[in-house]
């Protein structure tokens, strides 16, 4: 069951995709221990479009390479679904991070010698239920764009290719990591109606990290973090579109 606001698909049902407890993160920088994270208690729910906003060094970054198996927590637990992360070895988070977790970083990392097309078939091959390349690059609005080279696309453009290689394995969950943070605000709302979309119709569960305030609006919830903390959580009750985002 979905509510409708603006058009916009809006999850009712609470089913958490991950339920983080008491997570904390200590690096040893030399003689110095730097605390990323204190003790973030956090459910992440099917379907829903989260937005993860802070300032830098705020934790953003460390809690999402965490939930995406990218790094471990140094005290806490993670569960996705009712796998715990926490207890995984390395060839489960390798088997966790190819078939569940679709990844999008803030620089694109296509491959330049490979169109469109083949960037996006690099992750289908290596896949369970693959779509085809070509639905992925549908769904980003990039159909007529399928034998172009990242050479030949603008910065947008190379990150919709980038989101249509993440979500053409069907993950269950999308993870992005400041992905307007090197576009300007045009090309930038082009990238974020295309996770928008991946969301409403494929009910991808998706967390978006930014600096960037006004992207909160488009998102299901908000949480804020602040020195390694989580300060704030809320619901918007209207999701505004990209397009109408105070930027």
């Amino acid at each position: 069951m979905s509510e409708q606001h603006n058009g916009l698909h809006t999850p009712t049902t609470k089913e958490a995709v991950f339920h983080v407890h008491g997570v904390t993160k200590i690096y040893q920088m030399g003689e110095v221990q730097v605390q990323a994270l204190r003790g973030i208690d956090l459910d992440l729910y099917r379907g829903e479009l989260a937005v993860l906003l802070g300032a830098s060094g705020s934790g953003k970054s460390t809690l999402l390479n965490i939930l995406g198996g990218l790094d471990t927590p140094t005290d806490g637990q993670v569960l996705y679904a009712d796998h715990d992360l926490t207890r995984a070895n390395e060839s489960q988070l390798t088997e966790y991070r190819r078939y569940h977790v679709g990844f999008v970083f803030q620089f694109y990392n296509l491959i330049p010698s490979l169109t469109a097309r083949e960037n996006v078939a690099v992750v289908t091959e290596i896949a369970h239920h693959p779509m085809t390349p070509e639905e992925a690059l549908e769904l980003v609005g990039l159909s007529e764009r399928l034998d172009h080279f990242p050479a030949q696309l603008s910065g947008g453009e190379q990150q919709r290719v980038a989101i249509a290689r993440a979500i053409a394995k069907n993950p269950d969950v999308l993870l992005c990591d400041e992905p307007t943070g090197a576009l300007d605000s045009q090309t930038g709302i082009l990238v974020l109606e295309a996770l928008q979309q991946v969301n409403k119709e494929l009910g991808t569960t998706t967390a978006v990290i930014t600096h960037n305030a006004g992207i909160a609006q488009m998102a299901d919830r908000v949480i804020h973090l602040a020195d390694g903390r989580i300060t704030q959580i809320y619901q918007n009750e209207t999701r505004v579109s990209p397009r109408e985002l105070s930027w």
